[in-house]
């Protein structure tokens, strides 16, 4: 199982930082709502790898059987890699590669609530995202929003495949 789990977990995660380079480098002068619809289709392609990890080790290590349990299990741990990864690379992207990418959101941001809002309801929004800039720049805090995103997705799909997947062995009488 450890194997499978690594093997699966490191596709998953070059997959999830390949794609996510990609969509930062050639999507920059895109629309934030449309990179982060991008960013999403990443994430659930690069976890796609959580079903063939637990195909892999159900038909080629575990005689074509593997419990729902021990399916979701794979499933989570592969996921904790790709989530891992793209964590850590968030963090180096926003403070490495692109350092003004916090700055230049929030400016956005701003400027989509100005333009949907009441100048009431914007008043009232720009003081609560005033309240959580700060939070929201922080690094950790950057680096956790980004895992989790992807833990949470992954772990849905862990437990679709895992409910797809899952064979119990046969009794006979």
């Amino acid at each position: 199982m450890k194997n499978t789990v690594l093997r699966y977990g490191v596709y998953s995660a070059i997959t999830i930082c390949a794609l996510a380079l990609a969509g930062w480098f050639l999507g920059k002068n895109l629309d934030y709502s449309i990179q982060e619809v991008i960013g999403y289709a990443g994430m659930i392609v690069s976890l796609f790898f959580v079903f063939f990890g637990i195909k892999h080790y159900r038909d080629k290590e575990n005689n074509g059987l593997v419990s729902f349990g021990k399916g979701l299990l794979i499933g989570v741990l592969i996921s904790l890699i790709a989530a891992l990864a793209f964590g850590i690379l968030d963090v180096i992207y926003v403070k490495y590669i692109n350092p003004d990418f916090m700055a230049e959101y929030y400016t956005h941001y701003v400027e989509q609530m100005r333009s949907t809002l009441s100048d009431a309801e914007f008043k009232i929004e720009f003081k609560k995202l005033e309240a959580q800039k700060e939070l929201f720049s922080n690094i950790f805090m950057s680096f956790f929003i980004m895992f989790a995103t992807v833990l949470i997705i992954g772990f849905i799909i862990s437990l679709l495949s895992a409910l797809v997947l899952q064979r119990k062995p046969k009794i006979d009488n």
